[in-house]
């Protein structure tokens, strides 16, 4: 039996008026530090945000959440200090409590052998809508 290893994740929301405490689900970042990975998986959907948040710029919230996957990822071409750092201090900053229009949940723990089914597993359950 394959050994479970520990990870972390954590939702990632767009919060579009932050003093209001209302977000849409929008994608999952999922953090090991033994295997050293960081991945993310978002879908925005625009017509479901735009129902909730007419007017929000959907454009902006894409080009937010491209940053995030770049940093997640450490693509230093994208010109971020922060995508230089090493995985976990990515994974920190990533999920570090803001007030801006992209946030994430607080990060929770689980343990798993297969980290790509858990990241499909964890966007399914927490970002897209049931069929």
């Amino acid at each position: 039996m394959p050994e479970q290893l520990l990870f972390e994740y954590a939702i990632i929301r767009v919060v579009p008026r932050v003093e209001r405490e209302e977000f849409v689900n929008i994608g999952v970042i999922l953090f090991c530090k033994r295997q050293n990975l960081l991945q993310t998986r978002i879908t925005i959907d625009d017509n479901r945000l735009l129902a909730l948040f007419p007017g929000l710029d959907i454009n902006m919230v894409k080009s937010y959440a491209t940053a995030l996957e770049r940093i997640a990822a450490g693509e230093i071409q994208s010109n971020s200090p922060i995508a230089a750092l090493d995985t976990p201090s990515r994974f920190r900053w990533l999920t570090a409590t803001r007030s801006t229009i992209i946030q994430t949940s607080k990060v929770h723990p689980g343990l798993c052998t297969n980290f790509e089914h858990q990241l499909d597993h964890l966007h399914r359950e927490m970002v897209l809508l049931p069929e």
